[in-house]
C-alpha cells in the first residue's frame, strides 16, 4: 500500500472513532423548528424555533425568516405583521378567536356560594376528566368581534356546554370565516356527559352572523369531522371518518361541490394525515402514512365530470414529511425528520425531485456526532404476511461484534411507525448508546392497507404479539446480535405489548420497560376518560358476558392474567396526570412485580401526563431508562 493512501485511511479512521455519540444532555439542547407560515410577500418561510434549558426546566424561542430560495434566517421580534391572519375576516371587518367560557356547575362552592373554601367536585355524568385535566365546569368557545379596540365578543356557542377548539388538541384550525366572512365554520362535538366520553362524532357547524343561527354540515355523518378549509374556488374540505367510536377509522378528504359530497380518497387504501389545495383548485395535497415512512401525495379534483380521480405519490425516501407548509407551482415548502435527524424546513421541487434545506438549526451538532444507520427488513409474519422491520444498528457498527438488542413495541395502537423523530423514544439515542434496536411496523398500523391498520382492534393480545416475536426472532439470527442480552420496551399500546410479552416470551428476553402501559384491561376500562376507544378496541364492557371479544379481552388478552409467568426485571414508568392511561395501571403492575420478588422499579412524574415534556424531567427518564438497561441488560 502506498505511504499516501495508508496516511489517508489512518487520518479517516481516527475522523471517525474521535466523533461523538449522542447523548441524552445533547439531545435535549437541539433545536426545535416550528414552521408557522409564508410571510404575506410570498417571499420568506416564517418560522420559531425552540431551545430546552434545562437549568431554567423550559424552553426559550426566538422566531426567524428564511428566504423561499434559501440563504440566511433573519431573527424577529414579533410575527404578527409578517403572517396573514386567518382570524380575521376576509373582508377585514370581524376578528375570530377562542375562550374558555363556565357553562356548568362542577365545583362545590358553584352549588354553595357560602362555602367558597371548599374544593369539591360534583359530576353527574363522564367525561368528569380529560387527559390530563379535570372538568371544573368551562368549555372552549369560539367569539368574534367587530376589528377594533375595545370591540364586544359575541359567543356564538353561548350557553353550549361544548369545546371549540376540541379538548385536549385543538387550535384555531378548528374554526375559520367562510369565503364571503358572513358565516363562521367551526368544529365541535355537540355531546355532553357520557354521552361525550363514548362518541367521536365530532362535525361541522356553520354559523350565520346576520341571522345568529347555527347549523350541522356534516349531521349525516356519525364519525369525526375535521379541519374545514375552504379551495380556493370557495368549496368547503374537510377531513371525516365514518364510523362513531372508532378513533382510528380511514381518514378521507371530502369536498362539498355543488351540493354534493365528493370523497377523494374513497378508492385509495389508506388514511389521511392533513392536506392543503393548490392554487388553482385542481389538486390537492396531502400526507399519509405508507410502508414505514410519512410522504406527500396528491389527488386531482374531477368535479362532477367523469374523470378518473387518481391518487400519487409525490414524495420518496427514508424520512418523513411532517407539514405541508406552503404549495406554489411545483416548488413545496415542507418539514422532514428522519431516525438521526430532528425536524427542518425545506424547498422540494417536484420537478426536479430535489430538496433544498432551508433551515440548519441543528448541523452543528450533528457534524459532530457518528450517526447510527437505519435499514429495512422485511420478515414473513406467522399467517404469511409481509411485514416491513425498521433495524437502527449502532454508532460505528462493527458486523463482527456482539450487541444488546431492543425490541421496541410502538404505541397507538394504530399509529405509524416511521421516520419520526422523537426527544423520548429516540431510535439514535438508542443506537449511539450501543444497542441495536427492533422496530416492527406490526398489525395496527397506518402506512400498510386498512385491513393491516384494522386487524389489531379487538385483538390485542393475537397476531400483533406474533409479529413481534417473528421480527425479533428474525433479526436475533444475525450473527451481530448477541441473543442473551434481548431486552422489549414501549409506551401505551407498547407499554401493554411490554406487560403482555412479560408473560409469554418463552425466556426470550432478559429485561423490560413499560410506559404508561395498559396492564389490566378491565381496570383500564373502568377509569380511562376516552370510553369510546375501549368499547372499539376492546370489543365492550367487561360486563357484558355474552359478548365473546369483548370477554377475550378482559381474559386471554390481559397481561395481569399472566404475571404468573413473569420472570425478568422490569422498570415501569407512569405519569401521574395521565388520565388516557391512569396511574392505576402502573401501580398495579409494580405490586404485582414486587409482591412476586422480582426485581423492578417504578419511576413516577407526578405533574407530567402521558408524555414527559419538562426538560429536566425528561432527563431523568433518559437517564433512568439507560441505568436500567445496564443494570439488567
Amino acid at each position: 500500500m502506498k505511504k499516501s493512501v495508508f496516511i489517508f485511511l489512518l487520518v479517516v479512521s481516527q475522523m471517525t472513532y474521535s466523533q461523538q455519540v449522542l447523548s441524552p444532555e445533547t439531545l435535549w439542547k437541539l433545536n426545535r423548528v416550528t414552521a408557522l407560515g409564508i410571510s404575506k410577500d410570498k417571499k420568506s418561510v416564517v418560522y420559531k424555533v425552540s431551545t430546552p434549558s434545562v437549568e431554567e426546566n423550559k424552553s426559550n424561542s426566538k422566531f426567524y425568516t428564511i428566504p423561499l430560495s434559501g440563504g440566511n434566517p433573519t431573527e424577529v421580534k414579533d410575527t404578527k405583521d409578517l403572517l396573514s391572519d386567518k382570524n380575521v375576516s376576509p373582508d377585514g371587518n370581524y376578528i375570530l378567536s377562542s375562550q374558555e367560557v363556565k357553562t356548568e356547575n362542577v365545583l362545590g362552592k358553584d352549588y354553595y356560594p357560602d362555602l367558597q373554601k371548599a374544593d369539591a367536585q360534583i359530576y353527574n355524568g363522564l367525561d368528569y376528566r380529560h387527559w390530563d385535566t379535570w372538568n371544573n365546569g368551562t368549555h372552549n368557545h369560539v367569539f368574534y368581534a367587530e376589528n377594533k379596540e375595545q370591540a364586544t365578543q359575541i359567543d356564538i356557542m353561548k350557553d353550549e356546554p361544548f369545546d371549540s377548539p376540541q379538548k385536549p388538541f385543538g387550535g384555531d384550525e378548528d374554526f375559520i370565516w367562510t369565503p364571503s366572512g358572513k358565516s363562521i365554520i367551526y368544529v365541535c362535538k355537540k355531546k355532553f356527559g357520557t354521552a361525550y366520553a363514548v362518541s367521536t362524532n365530532t362535525d361541522l357547524y356553520e354559523y350565520n352572523l346576520e341571522t345568529k343561527t347555527t347549523k350541522n354540515l356534516t349531521e349525516n355523518n356519525l364519525g369525526y369531522d375535521t379541519n374545514p378549509a375552504f379551495s380556493p374556488t370557495g368549496d368547503l374540505t374537510w377531513l371525516q371518518m365514518k364510523r362513531d367510536g372508532y378513533e382510528a377509522d380511514k381518514n378521507d378528504i371530502i369536498v362539498r361541490f355543488k351540493g354534493m359530497d365528493i370523497n377523494l380518497t374513497a378508492a385509495w387504501d389508506g388514511s389521511v394525515e392533513s392536506f392543503k389545495w393548490s392554487a388553482d383548485g385542481k389538486k390537492v395535497y396531502f400526507l399519509a402514512a405508507v410502508d414505514g415512512t410519512q410522504q406527500l401525495f396528491e389527488v386531482n379534483f374531477p368535479g362532477l365530470t367523469k374523470i378518473a380521480v387518481l391518487v400519487n405519490q409525490v414524495t420518496a425516501g427514508d424520512f418523513d414529511v411532517h407539514d405541508i407548509v406552503d404549495v406554489s407551482g411545483e416548488n413545496f415548502i415542507l418539514t422532514r425528520t428522519d431516525m438521526n435527524h430532528a425536524l427542518e424546513i425545506y424547498s422540494y421541487n417536484t420537478k426536479k425531485k430535489t430538496w433544498l434545506p432551508l433551515t440548519k438549526t441543528n448541523e452543528e451538532t450533528y457534524a459532530k456526532l457518528a450517526l447510527p444507520k437505519y435499514e429495512r427488513r422485511y420478515v414473513t409474519t406467522t399467517d404469511n404476511k409481509k411485514m416491513l422491520v425498521w433495524v437502527i444498528l449502532p454508532s460505528n457498527f462493527d458486523k463482527t461484534k456482539k450487541y444488546p438488542t431492543l425490541l421496541y413495541c410502538q404505541g397507538g395502537p394504530q399509529s405509524p411507525l416511521t421516520q419520526f423523530y422523537s426527544f423520548r423514544w429516540n431510535f439514535s439515542l438508542m443506537a449511539s448508546q450501543g444497542y441495536i434496536v427492533v422496530a416492527p411496523n406490526r398489525r395496527g398500523m397506518y402506512g400498510h392497507g386498512q385491513a393491516w391498520n384494522e386487524q389489531i382492534s379487538k385483538d390485542w393480545g393475537g397476531q400483533v404479539m406474533d409479529d413481534y416475536l417473528t421480527a425479533i426472532d428474525d433479526v436475533a439470527k444475525e450473527s451481530y446480535v448477541d441473543k442473551a442480552r434481548l431486552g422489549c420496551i414501549g409506551a401505551s399500546y407498547g407499554g401493554y405489548s411490554v406487560f403482555y410479552l412479560a408473560g409469554i416470551h418463552n425466556n426470550r428476553f432478559k429485561t423490560f420497560i413499560a410506559h404508561d402501559g395498559v396492564f389490566n384491561t378491565q381496570s383500564m376500562f373502568g377509569t380511562t376518560e376516552e370510553i369510546f376507544f375501549n368499547n372499539w378496541d376492546f370489543g365492550g364492557a367487561y360486563w357484558e358476558k355474552d359478548n365473546v371479544a369483548a370477554q377475550k379481552s378482559y381474559t386471554q388478552f390481559n397481561p395481569i392474567n399472566f404475571v404468573d409467568k413473569w420472570n425478568k426485571p422490569i422498570l415501569i414508568i407512569q405519569g401521574g396526570l395521565d388520565f388516557r392511561v391512569p396511574i392505576g395501571q402502573a401501580q398495579e403492575a409494580f405490586q404485582a412485580a414486587q409482591l412476586r420478588g422480582i426485581k423492578s422499579r417504578l419511576l413516577y412524574f407526578p405533574e407530567e401526563n402521558h408524555w414527559v415534556l419538562k426538560p429536566q424531567n425528561g432527563l431523568v427518564w433518559q437517564r433512568e431508562f439507560y441505568k436500567w438497561l445496564k443494570e439488567t441488560l
